[in-house]
């Protein structure tokens, strides 16, 4: 039975009663992560319903295909967490290969799926698979690995690193995905701003990654017309502008409080893409301002204790680890929101853990296991100092 019980921890974060070793933090951020996506899974069911019953006649159609990939990402999250960061670090370099070969299969004509004048996608079967959104925790691991060791790296081992990770985001960019691309090119600058690397390397980075962004917009129509219609929305309301104008739309109908859990009416077909990028404006209707301060200082909390591991870490590259899955997890959402409330241009990001998706679900539950790690290997134990029992009198012979 207790074979068994070890097993199924893996499987089940309910039944896994070694967390009573683990550190404060480590079980909060567990259950804070579980807490997020079962919210999430709600969330979800409650955006798409109305979308998958148009489209397949079953509105429960997204929800429980989502719920599978909950399941799968909750297997692979339990596996991580009890795994010895410093082995998933050792098998990073070749995952990240790995997904890196597939990105690159996405653009081979007949390989890759288009979806929106986007090729992102390669279908396994059924089974939609996005190279570019599983990459980004291995990303993490690996950029903290090498940053973190900077100073004892020799030049060529470093332009070779910067070269891998350049030509990740150079592939992601030519999808074309810009969202993304940018959002892996900004965690690796951050992860080496954390990790202490010159000031003009970094400024010098920052502004080829502009330069690269702008060359990108002026060469994908879609991607000005975004910026253009975020600007104005309001004079592009029927075209370019319909998206982020329904958006504010349902946040402002959702008052203070919300209309309710289900009673989103923009989700009714006028919102598009509801379930995916645009989430949080239903989420905003049915709950209000109150449910939109709620999940903010819900975030500004996880990132919180997720700063307070970091930084509580003993080792340069899981304080790196801790910074990234942060910035992925926390600063990926504030960028869906600020899109979702017009402070951003549509990025086409998704809401971790709340947004409808297989690859984003794992992608998140594997960032949230990586801090949960090293919140459990940063685990200090306090020394105790004893008192010493007095010395017995031994009678003199």
């Amino acid at each position: 039975m207790a074979v068994f019980l070890r097993y199924l921890r893996y499987f089940f974060p309910f039944v896994d009663f070694s967390s009573g070793q683990w550190s404060t933090s480590a079980r909060i951020l567990r259950w804070l992560t579980v807490v997020w996506a079962i919210v999430g899974l709600a969330v979800m069911f409650s955006a798409s319903y109305p979308v998958a019953e148009a489209e397949f006649g079953d509105g429960l159609y997204y929800f429980k295909r989502q719920l599978v990939w909950l399941f799968v990402g909750l297997v692979l999250f339990n596996w991580i967490v009890h795994t010895p960061l410093r082995s998933t670090i050792g098998a990073s370099p070749w995952l990240l290969f790995g997904f890196l070969f597939c990105i690159a299969l996405t653009l081979v004509p007949g390989l890759g799926t288009s979806i929106n004048g986007a090729t992102r996608w390669i279908y396994i079967g059924p089974v939609p698979f996005q190279p570019s959104e599983l990459i980004k925790p291995f990303l993490i691991l690996q950029g903290a690995c090498i940053f973190g060791q900077w100073s004892r790296l020799t030049w060529r081992t470093r332009f070779t690193w910067l070269g891998i990770f350049g030509l990740v985001v150079a592939m992601i960019l030519l999808q074309p995905n810009l969202s993304t691309a940018s959002l892996c090119g900004m965690l690796l600058w951050i992860i080496a701003l954390a990790a202490g690397l010159p000031y003009s390397q970094l400024l010098g980075t920052a502004l080829g990654g502009f330069l690269v962004a702008v060359v990108s917009i002026s060469h994908n129509e879609y991607q000005w017309l975004r910026i253009t219609s975020f600007l104005d929305p309001w004079a592009v309301a029927q075209e370019d502008g319909y998206q982020l104008v329904q958006s504010l739309m349902a946040i402002g109908s959702g008052g203070i409080w919300g209309k309710g859990f289900g009673l989103s009416a923009q989700k009714l077909l006028y919102l598009p893409i509801q379930h995916t990028d645009f989430i949080f404006a239903v989420f905003a209707e049915e709950f209000g301002l109150v449910g939109g301060l709620g999940l903010l200082g819900f975030l500004v909390g996880y990132a919180t204790l997720g700063l307070r591991v970091a930084s509580q870490a003993d080792r340069t590259v899981y304080k790196l680890v801790a910074i990234g899955t942060i910035v992925l997890l926390i600063g990926q959402s504030i960028l869906n929101i600020g899109v979702a409330t017009g402070a951003l241009p549509t990025t086409g990001l998704p809401l971790p853990l709340f947004s409808y998706g297989g690859n984003s679900m794992l992608s998140s539950l594997i960032t949230a296991a990586l801090l949960v790690r090293v919140a459990r290997e940063s685990q200090r134990a306090s020394v105790v100092n004893l008192p010493t029992p007095p010395t017995p009198l031994v009678p003199a012979p």
